[in-house]
């Protein structure tokens, strides 16, 4: 073995996806991490770092590992097998890097590190050089048998663990031959397990558990799940024991109605005693906020319906409990959400439609700082989140709104924006949220804020870009950049810095002088609309990437604006006229 490199490299195991259930020492380690890692797919979504958002601090390098393709093809001359090779070697090299340097690198995993997980990966390319330590975490087996609420195994009752990935054949063998079963890796092999759990003569025993723990879980007899509808985070359960009690079918996105065709014939359908003015509380990232569950129950007998593609062993169901209505439904109002943007900071910039949604909503889904400029109603419910999170974040909204809440889905500036209206629409496309309206409200965005301090600087074509690249590659930023700075546009630059990204400003600068002088206008604003607002003229040459932080908004100059001074100040504007007479 190597010399050992005075940089740590931990595996955290997040548990499945609760914040609350990841360990006191992972929360730590996670709070004293000089690197935080953490993998995605290309869109840019990580799930670890949503759950380990409330443990992180400010100051800390974060490395995003993006997958270059999941089940999608690839034209990589190795194949499929070769980018996933060639994406760990490049992974791998980006954290020895750290390592190398003598810093600490927590690298994140959902459920536990060692199980079905992406940092055994890292932890085979780096544990003969750095010193390597892991932290477990509760897997999403363990936490989809908590969802049941029933024993998995017990006494001398053996549990086989499978992928969902193996012939159908293979994994009917394997489910005859056992006393209980977990199913991991569903998605798009649905199908195939469940015709295995028929085949074997298990499927009136399993059940599908979506998302376990998390504000999205969903809890279904096995047979009556749709295969369209099942997403990789999902796992099926076969308990060795008889369950001796009702196993509750659950879902944060979905109506008692959906449900009792579930149950068999003869059973009612009840909410489970523990429901009953149950209190609970939301992860530490929702600040402090409390949800009452209701007191009444829903009560009522239904006979069993023939879940899609139930097959042979399926006349029997599992009997299955229905959570009671949640508070939202019982009004008899359609849910629905609608997404707005307050404006960038004062409240005279709200319009009169935005606030008329927000007096209507019965919960505010929201970043922190963008919740809190919203006045408090009484009996509104908010729900307020870290800044990174937006997918997570867009989930929850629409499960409140499919219970029957009117959520409004708080931006600033203008929700369409590099805000969360394409956020909440992206998640809105999955097949579970097609019937659940969405609007969006438009807002006066930062860059018109901005423009209107110093005149009309965006006054002919100009182009809106994010300097940020956590959502997409730096060399992406780049291409933008040069395009649109050859295109002499002006350019609105959003997300320009943050307390873990201060040196983009100076590349961006270093781009734009290729192809503008450095006397072009630059426009600085900061907190426009907001108690500690400045606004200043600079040249492009003169800009000082230590003067730009995140609630900076940047605006450059074509080679047709111009800046000249008054007794009011410095003014800018962008002609209208290009030298062609319009």
């Amino acid at each position: 073995m190597s010399e050992i490199s005075t940089g740590k490299l931990w595996g955290i195991g997040l548990g499945p996806g609760d914040p609350e259930l990841v360990t006191v020492k992972a929360a730590r380690l996670i709070a004293e991490a000089d690197v935080v890692a953490f993998h995605s797919a290309r869109h840019g979504r990580s799930i670890s770092r949503g759950i380990a958002a409330p443990y992180l601090r400010e100051g800390q390098i974060e490395e995003h590992l993006v997958y270059p393709v999941t089940t999608e093809t690839t034209d990589h001359p190795g194949g499929y097998q070769g980018a996933i090779d060639e994406f760990y070697e490049q992974a791998a090299a980006r954290l020895a890097t750290h390592l190398a340097a003598g810093r600490t690198v927590a690298l994140l995993a959902a459920g536990d590190p060692l199980f079905y997980s992406s940092y055994m990966h890292m932890h085979r390319r780096l544990a003969d050089r750095f010193e390597a330590e892991i932290v477990p975490g509760i897997t999403s087996v363990s936490a989809a048998s908590a969802a049941l609420g029933t024993p998995l195994v017990e006494g001398e009752q053996v549990l086989t663990v499978l992928p969902g990935t193996m012939p159908v054949d293979q994994l009917t063998e394997r489910l005859r031959n056992t006393d209980a079963a977990a199913i991991m890796k569903l998605g798009r092999t649905y199908p195939g397990v469940r015709q295995a759990l028929s085949d074997s003569g298990r499927l009136a025993d399993a059940y599908y558990v979506e998302r376990a723990s998390s504000t999205r879980e969903r809890v279904l007899a096995a047979a009556d799940v749709d295969d369209a509808d099942v997403p990789y985070f999902a796992i099926t359960l076969v308990p060795g024991p008889k369950p001796t009690t009702p196993i509750r079918a659950h879902s944060a996105a979905q109506r008692v109605d959906g449900l009792v065709s579930a149950v068999e014939p003869g059973h009612a359908v009840s909410a489970p005693a523990h429901t009953v003015g149950h209190t609970v509380s939301a992860p530490a990232h929702t600040v402090g906020h409390t949800v009452s569950a209701p007191a009444h129950t829903a009560s009522a007998s239904a006979g069993a319906g023939a879940g899609a593609g139930a097959g042979a062993g399926a006349a029997s169901r599992p009997t299955i409990d229905a959570e009671p209505h949640d508070a939202a439904e019982s009004t008899g109002l359609p849910g629905a959400v609608v997404v707005v943007g307050l404006g960038p900071g004062d409240t005279a910039w709200t319009t009169p439609q935005v606030t008329a949604a927000l007096a209507e909503a019965t919960d505010l889904v929201g970043y922190t700082t963008y919740i809190n400029r919203v006045p408090e109603q009484p009996g509104q419910r908010r729900h307020a989140s870290d800044n990174k999170v937006e997918s997570e974040r867009a989930a929850m909204a629409l499960d409140l709104a499919k219970r029957g809440a009117r959520v409004a889905v708080v931006s600033s500036g203008d929700p369409g924006v590099f805000a969360m209206a394409a956020a909440v629409l992206e998640v809105s496309a999955e097949p579970q949220f097609k019937d659940v309206p969405v609007r969006v409200l438009p807002g006066l965005t930062a860059a018109n804020a901005v423009a209107s301090r110093v005149g009309a600087p965006l006054g002919h074509d100009y182009a809106m870009i994010s300097l940020s690249d956590r959502l997409k590659p730096w060399d992406v930023v780049v291409q933008r950049l040069s395009a649109v700075a050859a295109a002499d546009m002006a350019i609105a630059i959003y997300n320009p810095a943050s307390s873990q990204r201060r040196w983009q400003v100076g590349a961006m600068r270093d781009v734009l002088l290729a192809h503008r002088p450095p006397e072009t206008p630059v426009v600085l604003g900061r907190d426009v609309g907001g108690p500690t607002e400045s606004v200043r003229v600079i040249t492009l040459g003169a800009l000082d990437p230590d003067e730009v932080d995140m609630r900076t908004l940047l605006i450059i100059g074509a080679s047709t604006t111009t800046a000249f001074d008054t007794a009011e100040g410095t003014r800018v504007f962008t002609a209208r006229r290009y030298g062609t007479g319009e």
